[in-house]
């Protein structure tokens, strides 16, 4: 079952095209996550869920309930949908328990009772109840901000870009927490966010949008694996992009020859490998020689760049977990594993 319906939505903004025909389904009590570069349209269409902005053309259901449609559309705070931002806007003169309390019906008692009980779901400290906004940490300014979003009992939660603010090891933290919240109440989520380890991380499904329209969506593991085209590819993470020449299941490329999916695809094309899927080996049948271009350390592992002997093969980037790795100029022999997908074809 599908708790939110987009259909065919357009959205200009004078001469701009933000949304440009764009349908997607959100199962129920699922989270997605869309991503996109700067410009591509992935927060107008959180804003049009939310009921901020209008669309054009195009529908908009939740739970089976029309919220736009042909000209119809019902008020952003009739939705039934909680929007935490990327500050957590917060109201400055309002302290923790009445920022959470804001809205609430019933008397004094009732609603203090309800926002300690969210105080406790999201994992802060009683004691914070009478801290104002500019006494709390980034992150405790955004679990107030998700406990006052929840106290409206939300059909549907939209984040947009909430942990960016965030340093990386409060960011994963967070993450983990909010995504553990949302799956254990029940509630379809939908994220915006710029960080592509992020959304894959997050969701169930991922959304890429490119220029106002949406390029692919699907389970996070399978975009990554089977991107739609070599620019989503990119978007998606770091990838090995090569000519190759399709016959028979196989590619053969700068790397030998490796398996692709469909066995009925022939002539030139562009394949795929993601960095992990490369190794360093020893001299063997269908590995290729080269030379170390580039090494850079990043904490937990080494990218390094071959360069492959053949003067035509584009550079190399895998990727080493060993503590050590040959140096720039060594000569080496790396093997790919796995299938090559295909982004392209002629």
């Amino acid at each position: 079952m599908s708790a939110l319906e987009l259909h065919h939505l357009h959205k200009r903004f004078g001469a701009f095209t933000a949304l440009d025909d764009v349908s997607l389904s959100v199962p129920s009590g699922s989270r997605t996550a869309i991503v996109g570069p700067s410009g591509s349209g992935k927060t107008t269409l959180l804003r049009l869920i939310a009921g901020f902005e209008f669309p054009d053309q195009g529908s908009i259901a939740l739970g089976g309930q029309p919220l736009a449609d042909g000209g119809r559309e019902v008020p952003a705070h009739q939705r039934q949908i909680g929007y935490v931002p990327q500050d957590g806007a917060l109201f400055p003169h309002l302290d923790v328990a009445a920022n959470i309390g804001f809205g609430l019906p019933g008397s004094a008692a009732a609603k203090r009772a309800q926002v300690e009980a969210l105080l406790e779901r999201v994992a802060l400290d009683r004691r914070l109840l009478h801290s104002w906004p500019h006494e709390l940490s980034g992150g405790q300014q955004q679990r107030v901000a998700l406990a006052r979003a929840l106290a409206q009992r939300p059909r549907l939660m939209l984040l947009d870009e909430p942990f960016s603010a965030l340093d990386t090891g409060l960011r994963a933290s967070m993450r983990k927490a909010v995504a553990q919240l949302l799956s254990e109440a029940g509630i379809t989520t939908v994220l915006v966010t710029h960080d592509q380890g992020e959304a894959l991380s997050f969701a169930d499904q991922l959304a890429v949008m490119r220029q106002g329209r949406l390029v692919q969506a699907g389970p996070p593991l399978e975009l990554y694996r089977h991107p739609t085209d070599a620019q989503t590819a990119l978007f998606l993470g770091d990838a090995v992009l090569l000519p190759a020449q399709l016959a028979h299941g196989h590619a053969t490329c700068a790397l030998g020859s490796l398996p692709v999916r469909d066995p009925s695809l022939h002539g030139s094309a562009q394949v795929m490998l993601r960095p992990e899927q490369l190794h360093l080996c020893d001299e063997a049948p269908g590995a290729v020689r080269g030379v170390v271009s580039e090494t850079d350390f990043i904490g937990n592992s080494w990218t390094l760049t071959v360069q492959l002997e053949s003067a035509q093969a584009t550079p190399l980037r895998l990727r080493s977990a060993g503590v050590e790795v040959p140096g720039v100029g060594s000569r080496v022999y790396v093997r790919a594993q796995g299938v090559a997908h295909v982004v392209g074809m002629g």
